[in-house]
This record gives C-alpha cells, sequence and structure tokens, in this order.
C-alpha cells in the first residue's frame, strides 16, 4: 500500500465548511513523498520503509513553487487548503514572515479570525483574536490556513520540518503592493 501511495496514487477533495466566507485568493497544496528506484521501477519499497524519500513535494514536483510562485496582494485574505497525503512524514506547514488567524483542521476550526470560540460566523473583519505558525498534520489529514501578508515581498512556503523542505516542501508565496 505504502508504494501505491508514494506513487502519486491519491488526490484531495474539497468540501467548504458551513459559512465559509470568500477570500482573495485560494490554493490547495498536497504534500507527497517520493521514493526514486531504479529505471523503470515504480519506486522503492525499502526507501519507504526506512522512511528515506528522495523527494518530499507539493502538488507532485520539487521546487515548483520556486519557480512559479504562489502570488497574492498585500492585506489580501489568502485561503491554503494544505493535505498530507504521505505515505510516511508528517506536514509542519508554516508561511515564513507571516501569521494565520484561521485554522481549520480535520473538520473543525482551531482558531476563527476576529472571533472568540462560540461567535457566529462571518468574513474577518477584525484580525488580531490569536494567531498561529503552523498547521500541523500527519499522513492523510488535512485542513486549510487563512492569513493576510501585510507588505509586499517573497514569503517562504515550507514543511517546517526543515529536512523534509529541504527535499522539496518548499515555495514562494509573492506579494505585490
Amino acid at each position: 500500500m505504502s508504494l501505491h501511495i508514494a506513487n502519486g496514487m491519491y488526490g484531495a477533495v474539497v468540501i467548504d465548511p458551513p459559512d465559509l466566507p470568500p477570500v482573495d485568493q485560494e490554493y490547495l497544496l498536497v504534500q507527497g513523498e517520493q521514493y526514486y528506484g531504479p529505471a523503470g521501477a515504480p519506486g522503492n519499497a525499502d526507501k519507504i520503509a526506512a522512511r528515506t524519500p528522495d523527494a518530499v513535494v507539493f502538488n507532485g514536483y520539487p521546487n515548483q513553487y520556486d519557480r512559479t510562485p504562489l502570488t497574492a496582494k498585500a492585506g489580501q485574505r489568502v485561503r491554503i487548503w494544505v493535505l498530507d497525503a504521505g505515505p510516511n512524514e508528517s506536514l509542519a506547514f508554516h508561511v515564513v514572515g507571516a501569521q494565520f488567524d484561521s485554522v481549520w483542521k480535520e473538520g473543525g476550526w482551531l482558531l476563527r479570525c476576529g472571533q472568540a470560540p462560540g461567535q457566529a460566523s462571518g468574513a474577518c473583519t477584525k484580525p488580531g483574536i490569536g494567531g498561529s505558525q503552523t498547521l500541523d498534520l500527519l499522513a492523510s489529514q488535512g485542513g486549510f490556513v487563512e492569513l493576510s501578508p501585510p507588505a509586499a515581498g517573497h514569503y517562504s512556503v515550507v514543511n517546517h520540518e526543515m529536512t523534509l523542505a529541504e527535499r522539496g516542501a518548499h515555495g514562494v508565496l509573492a506579494v505585490t503592493g
């Protein structure tokens, strides 16, 4: 089964929570691991068992969002859906230099922009009640984060398990003014 998953036999289905307000930009990142085998082979089961991926990627390709960044404008609301497809490694999703004001994980709010627990839903009009740096996901878990990048610049998007980021689970959110 793990070789099947490591070969990309997975996908994501997004089901918006009730009353989810619109955002300016929305992205979906699926983290997967790649375990290369000999030419023509479907992968390397021994590397999977040893948990030594050759690459850890967002949406199938290492480093693709360094070359083709995600984009937004300063102050825009950005929602990033994240799924850790595995088969083995966890994901500590982090955007360097920004803070998540909303976090949804496995079917429930962990943090909701501008709202204390139990408040009615609605668009984010008052950020600042709480904040998060990382969405932690085990293999097969998913959720989303929302943020409003404060200024123009290049914000690194990483798996904060840095050895996994160094294997390709990183990219850039390019924010213009």
